[in-house]
C-alpha cells in the first residue's frame, strides 16, 4: 500500500476505494460511501488505518456536493462520472467518522513519521470536517 502525499485521495487504498464507484449504479454509491464511514464509526478503541483512509476519501466525495464547500475533488482522483445527490444522512456519519478518524486510537493519525506530512494531513482532514459542519 502506497501514500504519495497528504490528501484524501493520494493513497493507493483511497485511490481504489474511489474507482470501485466506477460503474455502480447511482443508488449503490450512497450505501458504499456509507458503509466505509460507518465501519470507522463503529470501530472499538482501534480504528484500522486503511478504514481510515477509505473514511477520509467517503467524506471528501459528500463535502465536496455541499453548496460553497471549498472541498474540489481533482477530476484524475474522483469518479469518472459525476456522484449522484446523496442523502443528507451521510453529513452527520462523515463528520462523525472523520472525529475517529482524527482522534485517539487512529492509525492513520498516528502513522505519520514526518511531523510535518502529519500537520498537513490533520489539516486537510480538519478542512473537510469544517466544509461538513456548516
Amino acid at each position: 500500500m502506497g501514500t504519495w502525499g497528504t490528501g484524501p485521495f493520494d493513497s493507493d487504498l483511497a485511490g481504489d476505494f474511489v474507482d470501485g464507484l466506477n460503474g455502480l449504479p447511482s443508488q449503490e454509491i450512497a450505501a458504499v460511501l456509507g458503509s466505509a464511514l460507518q465501519r470507522v464509526v463503529s470501530a472499538g478503541d482501534h480504528v484500522d488505518g486503511g478504514d481510515g483512509q477509505e473514511a477520509v476519501a467517503a467524506a471528501a466525495l459528500v463535502a465536496a456536493q455541499l453548496p460553497d464547500s471549498g472541498i474540489l475533488i481533482d477530476p484524475d482522483d474522483g469518479r469518472k462520472d459525476p456522484l449522484p445527490p446523496l442523502p443528507s444522512s451521510l453529513h452527520s456519519l462523515a463528520r462523525s467518522a472523520l472525529q475517529r478518524v482524527l482522534g485517539d486510537g487512529s492509525e492513520l493519525a498516528q502513522g505519520w513519521t514526518d511531523n510535518s506530512d502529519a500537520s498537513e494531513w490533520r489539516r486537510e482532514v480538519q478542512m473537510i470536517l469544517d466544509a461538513l459542519n456548516h
